[in-house]
């Protein structure tokens, strides 16, 4: 009789999308399964850009009824989503309001509220995160100052995964990694900086003890097994999605950075101990959790973003790989831009934002998509340059993960500007990593390092090959 195999679910959710990804152990190498995909996305309500938390769950839901459908039922499962964005409970546990999404105007002008309380450089030096005008800290103040009656009736403070576990499970627990990026946690202890919500009038109580990657939290809710028909048990991934991704990693060199590419390019290193001086904040590093406590110092960039922006602009006429090649043929434009001005984070339109940020109001779509290829491969090699001035570390290599990694022409441009070997092959990054997590909880493997092992000889990790 054959062994039956032992089934894990990753349920990865980004800004456009989500999915459902079995992983289990065959012949010593990780095996992934799509189950179920779903749409995602924040839309108006009530003068606000929120994400639909009703759909969310439904969507959980229906991916769960497809596994059992495929006769291939997770003995465990695991969420994670993108960071910063959270969920107010009041006293009976239902949700307050809306879960708005980071990209809504309300943290206009918080950063400077924030900072009557809490100067920039004591926030940098208690959290080490690094100044984003989105990050949690800003958008609880967007709430204390525009709906104070909403944070006064909240009992219970979980970030967008927790919220989801919480409709699965019943339990109130926040992961680590995703609270990191609140900046709110005391980057030494890796625990809520309670005096820093009370210097900010940020109810304190609210916010339950922080839990770390790997935490079991129990069976499903009674009725939701009912409804498909088995049980498993939850259990806390890196739940902030670039933290699972970094878990994915094929290898452990020294002299390697990691760049988590998707519709933010989140580049970085490992390290064992924070960098939160003045020096790190100046350069707007930031270090948020990661697995093991180990701190992902990384810079954020703007990213795939203005390309996905460009596709959707273009009502889906072009597919990415059509893009890259418009971008390909255009070779090299005569103008850059600052892919992390605020202009790009979101405009009516990205075309139209890029022409003017370039002076060119008649530039053709090939100009376009030239100047976003080459203005982000040299904003990767400039945080290259300043990764290697912030570390000490000669970054030799660059490991480019996720969905992004599949863009083999904006590869190869960094690659050449960077003048850094490139490696790609890791493209179901955050998934891989979710599913890494739940394995070395449940013992699958006995360490970081066997794990990332595994991810090496799972998938085919490829140098790249410069051909421009």
């Amino acid at each position: 009789m054959a062994e039956q195999k032992t089934y894990y679910l990753a349920v990865d959710i980004g800004a456009s999308s989500g999915r459902h990804m079995l992983g289990w152990m065959e012949n010593d190498k990780l095996c992934l399964e799509e189950i179920y995909r779903f749409p995602n996305g924040a839309s108006p309500k009530n003068g606000s850009l929120c994400w639909d938390g009703e759909a969310l769950y439904h969507h959980l839901i229906a991916g769960l009824a497809a596994c059992r459908d495929k006769g291939k039922i997770p003995s465990y499962m695991a969420i994670d989503t993108w960071g910063v964005d959270y969920a107010l409970l009041d006293e009976k546990g239902e949700l307050i309001g809306a879960l708005t999404a980071y990209r809504d105007d309300r943290t206009v002008g918080m950063d400077e509220e924030v900072r009557r309380l809490v100067p920039d450089e004591e926030l940098y030096r208690r959290t080490g995160i690094q100044k984003l005008s989105f990050n949690t800290v800003y958008q609880l103040m967007a709430h204390k100052l525009q709906k104070p009656d909403e944070l006064a009736r909240a009992k219970t403070f979980l970030m967008v995964p927790d919220y989801l576990n919480y409709c699965l499970t019943g339990q109130r627990a926040v992961e680590y990694t995703d609270a990191s990026t609140t900046a709110l946690v005391d980057v030494k202890t890796g625990d809520w900086d309670r005096e820093l919500l009370q210097k900010l009038g940020y109810p304190s109580d609210i916010f339950p003890a922080i839990s770390r990657p790997g935490t079991i939290l129990g069976g499903l809710k009674p009725e939701i097994v009912q409804q498909i028909g088995f049980d498993l048990q939850v259990i806390l991934p890196p739940s902030h999605d670039t933290a699972s991704a970094v878990l994915a990693l094929p290898t452990e060199r020294e002299d390697a950075a990691y760049l988590s590419s998707g519709t933010w390019s989140l580049m970085g290193v490992e390290r064992t101990e924070p960098a939160n001086d003045e020096n790190s904040r100046r350069s707007n590093f930031t270090n948020e959790g990661g697995y093991d406590m180990r701190y992902r110092y990384l810079k954020n960039i703007m990213g795939l973003w203005m390309i996905q922006s460009v596709r959707r602009e273009l009502d889906g006429r072009y597919g990415f790989g059509a893009l890259s090649a418009i971008a390909r043929a255009y070779g090299e434009p005569d103008c850059r831009v600052n892919v992390n001005d605020d202009a790009f984070l979101a405009p009516e339109s990205m075309i139209e934002a890029v022409k003017t940020a370039c002076g060119k109001p008649n530039m053709e779509l090939c100009e376009v998509l030239a100047v976003i290829y080459y203005s982000l491969a040299e904003a990767y090699r400039d945080t290259l340059d300043e990764l290697e001035a912030r570390t000490g570390r000669e970054l030799g290599a660059l490991y480019i993960i996720g969905g992004g990694s599949q863009d083999t022409y904006l590869n190869e441009l960094t690659a050449k500007i960077s003048g850094r070997q490139v490696y790609t092959g890791v493209v179901e990054a955050t998934a891989t990593g979710n599913l890494l997590c739940q394995m070395l909880a449940t013992g699958i493997f006995s360490d970081r390092r066997e794990a990332r092992d595994t991810v090496a000889r799972s998938f085919d990790v490829k140098q790249t090959i410069v051909t421009i």
